[in-house]
């Protein structure tokens, strides 16, 4: 892999502060969804519909990650992101004027096919921008993004859907629109490697199977992590004795615990300088702390109260994010510059088609089928054969060359 050209400190940061914005309010509208579903059952939905609702913005996602990554790659991240931020500005707008849940779904389905260039693109700035001693840590914090907007959208949905979704559509549009003003303005595409005239193409990273197992061993770590957002919020009002405002606060709290928990696990792959032994580990604590929670639903409410299902539930809402960050970085690192945004993409589409099932099929699970225990034991099952799919530390990507020469400040 070429080593990415570093930008000035503060220009470096500048960028990745941006990005950062734009995943925020991305991962707000993909995610926050489940906050509405108090709201979308008072519209006289039952939880399977609405977790069709939950998951369009994922559907949308997965059907243009990899153009996305194409024209990342093709065009830089500048426009991509903005361009992108837009579209979902629109659709959300379209989704808060809508009359129906079909309607709303379709709108929805578009929102997530245009935020999905924030997950193909910003990923780039951070492989671009910043040299390999500190991506580790600058990863985890643009994938801080995904908790602190889910934290957002617990803060603010609930309260804003009383009178039903509408409001909490146009303030998720609001914040695509802003954000995609700031990426024109403030963002500047990292340069690229020289490429001799007439010299081979990079070589596709997909001839080794390290980057499969990546993208195999991340989507598996999805299936809990949606399984408790999916879930969580609902189970803590029917079963667990929570407002549906103290269940919100309680969410987006523990969204602060998540994000430390990116920035942690970036920051201990920079030091051990490995991707995969962390991943690995994180994996096992997922696989742990999500069978917990499975076996505290099982005991309340008969056995356990309210505290105990609220602390189950932070913990598993804090580990659940922990490995993101960290297989970013490795995905980035295996493809590198010539490939980050195709790479990239296809690890986003599969990760967010297991979202997309994996919130209905939970659904099912609770609503209709053996309870929450069962869709919560789910997400603990896969996260333990996630732990034996993640590469060992043998197959990490090898050293960057040397560096090229550092450009002028833009």
């Amino acid at each position: 892999m070429t080593e990415p050209v570093p930008a000035p400190p503060a220009a470096r940061w500048r960028y990745l502060g941006v990005g950062l914005t734009g995943l925020v309010a991305a991962c707000a509208a993909q995610n926050g969804l489940p906050f509405l579903t108090v709201a979308l059952r008072g519209e006289g939905l039952t939880l399977p519909q609405i977790s069709l609702l939950v998951a369009a913005p994922t559907a949308g996602l997965v059907c243009t990650l990899l153009a996305w990554g194409a024209l990342a790659d093709r065009f830089g991240e500048r426009l991509v992101l903005s361009s992108g931020l837009a579209l979902a500005a629109g659709a959300l707008t379209g989704a808060a004027l809508a009359d129906g849940a079909l309607v709303t779904g379709l709108w929805l389905l578009l929102a997530g096919a245009g935020s999905a260039s924030v997950h193909a693109a910003s990923g780039r700035l951070v492989l671009g921008w910043f040299p390999p001693e500190q991506r580790g840590l600058a990863m985890g914090i643009r994938q801080a993004g995904q908790p602190i907007g889910v934290g957002l959208a617990g803060l603010l949905l609930p309260r804003l859907a009383g009178d039903g979704p509408g409001g909490a559509f146009a303030l998720l549009a609001s914040a695509c629109a802003v954000t995609a003003v700031l990426v024109g303005v403030l963002v500047r595409d990292p340069a690229r490697p020289p490429r001799t005239p007439g010299g081979p193409r990079p070589a596709s990273p997909y001839r080794s199977p390290v980057l499969w197992r990546v993208h195999a061993a991340s989507t598996l770590l999805v299936v809990p992590q949606f399984a408790v957002a999916g879930l969580a919020f609902d189970w803590l009002v029917v079963d667990g004795g929570w407002s549906v405002a103290g269940a919100g606060t309680l969410l987006a709290a523990s969204q602060v615990g998540g994000v430390a928990a990116r920035l942690g696990a970036g920051t201990w792959s920079d030091r051990v300088g490995s991707r995969l032994g962390p991943l690995r580990q994180v994996a096992v604590a997922v696989a742990v702390v999500v069978g917990l929670l499975a076996v505290v639903a099982v005991l309340t409410p008969d056995v356990l109260g309210p505290s105990a299902a609220a602390a189950a539930v932070a913990l598993a809402a804090v580990a659940t994010v922990s490995p993101n960050g960290v297989a970013f970085t490795s995905v980035a690192e295996q493809a590198g510059s010539a490939w980050a945004g195709r790479a990239l993409g296809a690890h986003n589409t599969a990760q967010n088609l297991a979202a997309a099932l994996t919130v209905p099929l939970a659904a099912l699970l609770a609503d209709g089928g053996p309870g929450y225990p069962a869709a919560f034991a789910l997400g603990a099952v896969a996260a333990l054969a996630a732990v034996a799919v993640v590469p060992g530390r043998a197959a990490e990507a090898p050293p960057p060359p040397a560096r090229l020469p550092v450009p002028a400040s833009p």
